[in-house]
């Protein structure tokens, strides 16, 4: 015998809610999202390196460049990419094009790996992008 269940229209609501909620964030091709303990974890697409942010950008500018940009590469993009949810392009002082997570210009950093994020506080400046909540 299959018994089937009837939802009120306001059950039915907030588990149409919840699952939502529960969707990854919109994210360009070239960042993945990985669950992580309840969180969604944001690497570069191909390597899976950590993202960061660097504290003496401002909105929509990077300050990272030459040196800077050799050891903390620009997560590239291209001025086709357009922009998809927190994420948009910028234009860096170099010519190049670089995604922005809520503004604020990304990076990798040379030393990390898939398996170690070493650059989170470097200098007092480098930051990890934080995980999103997942509910």
């Amino acid at each position: 015998m299959i018994r089937l269940a009837i939802l009120s229209p306001s059950l039915l609501c907030m588990a149409a809610g919840a699952a939502v909620a529960a969707a990854p964030p919109p994210t360009p091709a070239d960042v993945a999202v990985f669950k992580e303990m309840g969180a969604y974890v944001l690497r570069a697409s191909g390597e899976s390196l950590p993202l960061y942010t660097f504290d003496r950008d401002q909105p929509g500018k990077s300050h990272c460049n030459g040196p800077c940009a050799a050891a903390w590469p620009p997560l590239a993009a291209t001025p086709e990419s357009g922009g998809v949810g927190d994420w948009s392009v910028i234009k860096r002082g170099d010519g190049g094009f670089q995604w922005a997570w809520r503004g604020k210009p990304i990076y990798t950093f040379a030393k990390d790996s898939p398996e170690k994020a070493s650059g989170d506080g470097a200098g007092g400046v480098w930051r990890l992008l934080p995980p999103i909540p997942a509910d």
